[in-house]
């Protein structure tokens, strides 16, 4: 569901509107547990994932992000098509903020990474390449995106030249390569716990924490979609919302719940 778009022509009062008014059918205990879950939220980390097509491993990192409280998942699709494994995820996907680079002959890594760049990241490449730093060694004063490749071949070259830094998580056995799953979430482990535990300023900000508590109640509602679109006709909201079209056509013009 397409919320950003409609977020982003709203304003504050709005907002304010479209969650109260979406709140209604939402109940109260998932309510709760939303305003529970989101204070722990942060974008002070980052996940990108560079085509992924294993959906067991990638449904297993979106549902590590989900359990360490990290927003944002940036997939780069240029050879694969990103695939959620449902009994992995566990629903975790409709709790992120997913960012899919997979436009045809554009080049999608060096476009995301300039996305995070422009947002305040530095690009930290998980490698076991000489050069590489241990992961514990990593400052957090800085936002983090860590950049994932496949568990067989690792990041392609591009992810490595348009990184920031390369770092690896120390091992001391002998096969020295853990399943992509298991990195991102020891990965995570490591850097949220250390961010929470700084002097950074961590968690969203008031306006940031709104809008994805929106898009949470969404998540939570029935027919969400028809919501939407009784909202934006009762509001007389102006934009370009085709993508509430097949909505229309399903369930007609006025569906307030």
């Amino acid at each position: 569901m397409e919320i950003d778009r409609l977020l982003a022509v709203l304003s504050a009062d709005q907002k304010k509107l479209l969650h109260d008014f979406i709140a209604q059918f939402v109940t109260h205990e998932r309510q709760a547990l939303i305003d529970k879950v989101l204070p722990y939220r942060t974008r002070r980390l980052a996940v990108v994932l560079e085509n992924i097509y294993q959906p067991h491993n990638a449904s297993a990192v979106l549902r590590s992000c989900d359990l360490f409280g990290v927003q944002d998942v940036y997939i780069i699709e240029t050879k694969y098509e990103y695939q959620v494994n449902r009994d992995i995820a566990l629903g975790s996907a409709q709790w992120l903020t997913l960012h899919r680079y997979q436009q045809p002959g554009r080049r999608d890594l060096a476009a995301c990474a300039a996305d995070l760049r422009a947002a305040g990241y530095t690009l930290a490449a998980t490698t076991l390449r000489p050069g590489s730093v241990p992961l514990n060694s990593v400052p957090v004063h800085q936002k983090i995106a860590l950049l994932f490749g496949t568990e067989q071949h690792g990041l392609s070259d591009e992810a490595h030249d348009l990184a920031d830094t390369w770092v690896h998580i120390p091992m001391m056995g002998f096969t020295q390569s853990f399943n992509i799953s298991v990195s991102a979430a020891l990965c995570l482990y490591e850097l949220s716990n250390k961010v929470r535990q700084s002097d950074v300023s961590w968690s969203l900000p008031p306006a940031e924490a709104r809008d994805i508590k929106i898009g949470w109640l969404l998540n939570s509602a029935t027919r969400p979609e028809a919501l939407l679109l009784h909202f934006i006709r009762q509001h007389k909201i102006e934009g370009d919302f085709s993508w509430l079209k097949t909505v229309e056509e399903k369930y007609g013009t006025d569906q307030s719940g």
